[in-house]
């Protein structure tokens, strides 16, 4: 009786290195530029610039983020976001604000936590990250 309603739940694949972080922008550092690539980054200080990330972006208690739209694997929110979020998975902490709408096929937050904007729930969400040097059209 209860395992159809697993049954109906879409399984989110996330690959072990795109779960863990493997660069910091410390506190204190502000940062304004594009981030691209493969791998996990937490945001602890100031970064403005476009974000497009196979991986997760953990933005700190303290770290605030100003961008158009971040594209990443998994997106936690514990600090201040002012752009649009496209991820497979966003999580906002109580002490995450959101300004920006979110598209996310998991998502999931704390009692204090804030978000103005919308969410549209998708069944997959596809993250394609563009490198830098690579020719995207043929």
């Amino acid at each position: 009786m209860f395992n159809k309603k697993d049954e109906l739940t879409p399984k989110i694949e996330i690959s072990p290195s795109a779960q863990r972080v493997t660069s910091v922008l410390g506190a204190g550092i502000s940062w304004k530029g594009d981030l691209s690539g493969r791998g996990g980054v937490r945001i602890e200080g100031a970064f403005e610039g476009k974000i497009e990330v196979e991986g997760l972006i953990v933005v700190d208690k303290g770290g605030r983020i100003e961008s158009e739209t971040i594209h990443a694997n998994t997106v936690i929110v514990a600090g201040t976001v002012r752009s649009n979020i496209v991820a497979q998975k966003v999580e906002i902490r109580s002490t995450g604000r959101i300004w920006g709408d979110v598209t996310t096929a998991a998502f999931s937050t704390e009692e204090g936590a804030f978000l103005r904007g919308k969410i549209q729930m998708e069944e997959n969400v596809e993250i394609n990250i563009q490198e830098e040097g690579k020719d995207t059209e043929q």
